[in-house]
């Protein structure tokens, strides 16, 4: 086997991998980890894609049956010519024993195998200020009916700061989120919010008053039920205005499936 034909079935590996991990990671849902939910199909596309073009390399390296050749034949008839190979087919190479970088590739795609890294939580919360920044007052469209309603974080604190109508007066939400520390004591609700992936995340903050589920801590996830509170704060980073909410009930939960709201 030439270096040539090595360097390719190595390469052909680390795409396998590549292609593997996100697969299995938007089968799973893992996904939605680290991306918004609605970018599940551009992975399942792009990981069946480069699966099999790494399965397509893999078959140059097979033995030449008839039918393996017509699809070599007709997968190379355009690709230029190799500057590692001379006119009479013979491969050269150039560097030998040098490491080959598309190995790093492993290292990452091991993490989110094997360990599953978590999604954003209090400890980049706390450092960045909430997402809520200032804009002019404006009508918000009436709240569903029920009592308690489900919301999301961002759409309270939006509610709360900057809708002109006063919606949540009177009503009694239920949130969900996990724990982040304040300054001078007590916790912030908080959930992160996403435009693309992990790497935009933004921190959107509520203040608690109440009582929280006994041996709750920083980076606790709880669904806590309560309303509106007349309390408000500046966010220690930015100082955006924090609204709070009086919590009539709460208690510890699981991470969901979708840790991020957009």
């Amino acid at each position: 086997m030439s270096a040539e034909t090595s360097r390719r079935e190595s390469h052909a590996v680390i795409l396998l991998l590549a292609g593997g991990t996100l697969l299995r990671i938007a089968i799973s849902g893992d996904f939605q980890r680290y991306v918004k939910v609605g970018l599940r199909p551009y992975l399942l596309v792009s990981g069946a894609v480069i699966v099999t073009l790494a399965l397509l390399s893999l078959l140059q390296s097979l033995p030449k049956a008839p039918l393996i050749m017509w699809l070599v034949a007709h997968s190379t008839a355009c690709r230029p010519p190799d500057p590692m190979i001379d006119e009479d087919g013979h491969a050269h190479s150039h560097g030998h024993g040098r490491f080959d970088v598309g190995w790093l590739l492993v290292v990452p795609m091991a993490v989110l195998l094997f360990v599953g890294p978590p999604a954003i939580g209090a400890f980049a919360a706390s450092r960045s200020g909430t997402a809520l920044t200032a804009a002019p007052d404006s009508p918000y469209p009436p709240i569903p009916a029920g009592d308690p309603v489900t919301m999301s974080v961002i759409d309270f604190a939006s509610r709360a700061v900057f809708d002109s109508t006063h919606s949540l007066a009177g009503r009694h939400v239920a949130l969900t989120g996990f724990l982040t520390k304040a300054p001078g004591g007590g916790f912030y609700l908080t959930r992160m919010v996403v435009t693309c992936c992990a790497a935009d995340a933004q921190p959107i903050k509520v203040g608690l008053s109440g009582t929280l589920p006994s041996g709750a801590g920083s980076d606790a996830w709880v669904a806590v039920t309560g309303h509106l509170g007349t309390q408000t704060a500046k966010d220690p980073v930015n100082g955006a205005k924090i609204p709070f909410l009086v919590v009539t009930s709460a208690i510890a939960t699981t991470v969901p499936s979708q840790p991020y709201e957009s």
